[in-house]
């Protein structure tokens, strides 16, 4: 068995709320069925450039709400987990050195891919399960981003990870280009719709104008829509706050969508950076 993990990052610094990442785990048995399904929406609506979240328009949304529909029935049918997680601007960290400063993209990436999916609680088996990482492109200096992937491979040293059998091998931590994985732009969709809304982008208006852009409208369409199909999964599903277990500690794993809102263990809250 085998998990293959796509992240991807977006909006270091929003309105309130930054540091967006997103990743999306399939399991290899469920690979084909997967690819299968995407690949056939996207012919049905005749997609031959990259999905993304800056791309959706007035003219497109129809097409965009279908591609997330095929994404959310494969997350309802267990195929498919998505997990997000981003920091609140008001929630200020203290006491970080300045190579914790330099490597924050890094530290907090390395934060999300050990917690976010809960993999220690994903295999009661005896059998070693292996991951495969899926990194886009990693935007830094290439020791930098190598010393990342050594992070990422020594998890599996972890006395939860070595528990669980969680294992990972080196040349299974790659980087790679969107354009050539549709499971990473899906993401791209919902991770967008997610930095649209906490920041407030669905009020935006052009300069000088009453009212808001086409655009800015279909986006804010896409975005309820993607919500009200993770209030079938989880109701009362609040896009701002960590996603509460709902259960057992198991469920890090067993859920299919959750949200992660980072929080540093030394912080101090400046009330000036709360929506008003």
């Amino acid at each position: 068995m085998e998990y293959r993990i796509y992240c991807d990052e977006s909006v270091k610094d929003g309105k309130f709320f930054s540091n967006f990442y997103g990743g999306v785990l399939v399991r290899s048995r469920d690979l084909r069925r997967v690819e299968k399904a995407i690949n056939d929406v996207c012919d049905k609506h005749h997609f031959n450039t990259e999905i993304k979240w800056q791309k959706v328009t007035a003219n497109y949304l129809q097409k965009y709400i279908s591609l997330m529909d095929t994404f959310f029935d494969l997350m309802e049918a267990d195929l498919l987990k998505v997990r997000i997680m981003f920091t609140q601007n008001a929630n200020r960290p203290l006491n970080l050195s300045d190579e914790q400063l330099q490597n924050e993209y890094f530290i907090l990436y390395y934060h999300f891919f050990h917690h976010a999916f809960g993999l220690p609680y994903s295999n009661p088996s005896e059998r070693p399960v292996y991951v495969r990482a899926y990194f886009d492109q990693l935007p830094d200096t290439l020791p930098k981003r190598q010393a990342f992937k050594e992070y990422i491979k020594g998890l599996q040293t972890k006395p939860d990870f070595r528990l669980a059998h969680i294992k990972f091998r080196k040349e299974d931590i790659t980087e790679v280009d969107s354009k050539s994985h549709r499971l990473l732009q899906f993401l791209d969709v919902v991770l967008g719709s997610m930095s649209f809304r906490l920041n407030d982008k669905h009020l935006e208006k052009p300069e000088g104008a009453r009212n808001r852009g086409k655009r800015t409208i279909a986006k804010e369409k896409l975005y309820r829509h993607i919500n009200s199909r993770i209030q079938r999964m989880l109701p009362n599903f609040n896009c701002g706050c960590s996603t509460g277990l709902r259960g057992g500690i198991e469920n890090r794993w067993l859920h299919a969508y959750r949200h992660w809102l980072f929080v540093p263990k030394a912080m101090e809250v400046d009330n000036t950076q709360y929506k008003k």
